[in-house]
């Protein structure tokens, strides 16, 4: 027997409304920047922007995949057009055979250098700006605890490969 689902109440509802609402906002900004800046998508500049905080530059298809919610399909499209950019590069795995590895290229770290002052700047005028820096503290305990609890059963873009044992 299956138990009916509980309503949220008033309070939830504003709640989840509010993240929703607040996450478009942000996202359509954000995309018409990077557009606008650096002839990016979001997904792109996603790519781009975990490569560049890697110390190699460089990270294995599939973990970036794992790490950005996006279908791998997709992914592995996006970081074809990002190639043909001359953004990255990609070359198989020395890890896994199998694997590809992507790596930012100068002109992938100069893209980014182009897009983050911009990015930057809607970041602290659209999100920052009405909240304190314990208010940033609470928001980023409470919304990594909701990320953390999702993660635990994500989507299957989201989702960790098994990989093979050795």
């Amino acid at each position: 027997m299956t138990t009916a689902p509980r309503h949220p109440t008033p309070t939830q509802l504003d709640a989840y409304f509010s993240l929703i609402e607040v996450s478009s906002l942000l996202r359509h900004t954000v995309e018409q920047q990077l557009k606008d800046a650096g002839d990016l998508s979001y997904v792109q500049f996603q790519l781009l922007a975990r490569l560049g905080d890697s110390p190699t530059g460089s990270h294995r298809m599939t973990d970036l995949a794992d790490g950005v919610v996006y279908s791998r399909s997709g992914l592995t499209y996006q970081a074809q057009v990002l190639e043909q950019r001359g953004l990255v590069t990609r070359a198989p795995s020395q890890e896994d055979e199998r694997g590809i590895t992507v790596t930012l290229t100068d002109e992938g770290r100069a893209v980014l250098a182009k897009v983050f002052p911009g990015h930057i700047a809607v970041l602290d005028e659209l999100f920052l700006e009405p909240l304190s820096d314990d208010d940033v503290a609470v928001l980023g305990r409470v919304l990594g605890r909701v990320r953390d609890h999702m993660r635990q059963n994500p989507p299957r873009s989201a989702a960790p490969r098994r990989r093979k044992s050795l």
